[in-house]
């Protein structure tokens, strides 16, 4: 393997890439021209510059390919070139006794795709035409458990790049470096057999930032937060971790000018010193089955939750110590969250909706409601998390439509798009006055 191998011995889950802001020396095109990050540019879910309003099967759609195998994982963008991930099974069935050692999940049958060999791939696809440039076969595994049959996948962990290289996670498998041409540079195995809730599934990425790639891996089992040089996969420090399953990724936010790490969960939402891994505050608050990503607005960090006891907290930064019943929680909010989905934060507003397609909108600053729980146009299943560009909200959904909404006091839907025997898992990337979809099957350019 042409790998600088590192190996580790103590458990780690799923790893999530970041970065929280543009270098000061990427320019203004490039951020226009890039997506290098699940959230977009700035972690908020909102692009630079527009993108196409209206397509269909046969108007604005530049190409579309299928993607091989299975993975909800999102596409992020550089330069000329797309990357996504994917896990394709090899035909290899596990024989009785390896599955029987390997299942180890709730359900008791190793749950969805578990029983079956894949190979654990990052592709990078020509912007312009989509054509195939590289494809990178990471490792080739026994999954040990499976994954939620509808919307899980042993590639559900985004990947993530800063135009240098490409990092992708596919958790328990491990952490991989390539360089744009796709040469393995580094990988990370961190000798850990995640234990998810259900068998939900993995799906953590791993969060860039300034040359410092964030892990964390939080599962049934001891977990941890880690921070690695982006380089060379170094381990840099260690924070154990013990809350259980959580799939919200880590968000870098920064504060009079010291940087924290941010980490909610159905336990505890804690704050990270970033140089150290140290823990600097605590408080609880968040309800079951932690998903949205947390976002950073002026001196407070948003985080929600959505399922069991769902609630919205705005937390003070600056604070110490356990923050629970204090005037460092400066409101909360329990109606129409997002249980799955993360939310777009534009112009201090929090747009965020509901699994059946119940938007609502808040002020970030004080959690006064905008709207609240204003439905699409019809009641659809959501589990993409949404996406801001020109003034307009895209709303992808597992029915087909993209829903386009005008960004306004009231939810003013402008556009459905639909593309035919297609189903949206996957949040898309929004570059270069392009929209990036990825269905269950396929990727498709829109261009206007």
């Amino acid at each position: 393997m042409r790998y600088a191998y590192i190996s580790a011995t103590s458990s780690a889950a799923a790893a999530l890439l970041f970065v929280s802001s543009l270098s000061a020396q990427q320019s203004i095109s490039t951020a226009a021209e890039s997506w290098g990050h699940w959230r977009g540019p700035l972690q908020t879910g909102v692009a630079a510059g527009a993108a196409p309003v209206r397509w269909s099967d046969t108007s604005n759609i530049a190409w579309r390919v299928e993607i091989p195998g299975r993975g909800h994982s999102s596409p992020v963008i550089w330069g000329d070139r797309i990357f996504l991930t994917t896990a394709v099974p090899t035909g290899q069935k596990a024989a009785a006794s390896d599955a029987a050692a390997g299942g180890g999940g709730l359900r008791g049958d190793g749950g969805a795709g578990s029983h079956e060999e894949h190979r654990f791939d990052v592709l990078a696809l020509d912007r312009a035409t989509g054509k195939t440039m590289w494809r990178q076969t990471a490792v080739t595994a026994l999954p040990h458990e499976g994954y939620h049959a509808t919307y899980g996948s042993f590639a559900s962990n985004s990947p993530t790049t800063d135009g240098q290289r490409i990092y992708a996670s596919f958790g328990s498998r491990g952490v991989f470096a390539y360089d744009m041409n796709g040469k393995p540079l580094w990988q990370r195995d961190f000798n850990i057999q995640m234990r998810m809730f259900q068998e939900f599934g993995e799906g953590v990425g791993p969060v860039l930032d300034e040359g410092r790639l964030i892990v964390l891996f939080d599962h049934e089992g001891d977990g941890f937060l880690a921070m690695l040089d982006a380089a060379t996969g170094r381990e840099i420090w260690r924070t154990p971790r013990t809350d259980g399953t959580n799939w919200a990724a880590p968000l870098v936010v920064r504060h009079d000018g010291r940087k924290q790490i941010v980490v909610n969960s159905p336990h505890k939402v804690r704050g990270y010193d970033y140089e150290s891994g140290k823990q600097v505050w605590e408080t609880t608050g968040l309800g079951l089955n932690t998903i949205p990503r947390a976002v950073q607005h002026g001196d407070s960090v948003v985080v929600m939750s959505g399922f069991i006891n769902p609630r919205a907290m705005a937390i003070r930064l600056g604070r110490q110590g356990d923050l629970a019943g204090t005037d460092a929680i400066k409101w909360t909010a329990t109606r129409g969250l997002a249980y799955t989905t993360s939310p777009v934060l534009l112009d201090g507003k929090l747009y965020f909706l509901t699994d059946n397609g119940m938007v609502s909108a808040i002020e970030a600053d004080t959690g006064t409601p905008v709207y609240q729980q204003v439905r699409l146009p019809k009641p659809y299943a959501i589990k993409s998390s949404p996406v801001a560009a020109g003034g307009m909200l895209y709303f992808p959904t597992e029915d087909g439509d993209v829903v386009v909404a005008r960004i306004g006091s009231t939810l003013d839907v402008v556009a459905i798009n639909t593309l035919t025997d297609q189903s949206f898992v996957a949040s898309p990337a929004i570059a270069g006055g392009d929209i990036f979809l990825r269905s269950r099957t396929h990727l498709f350019r829109v261009h206007e």
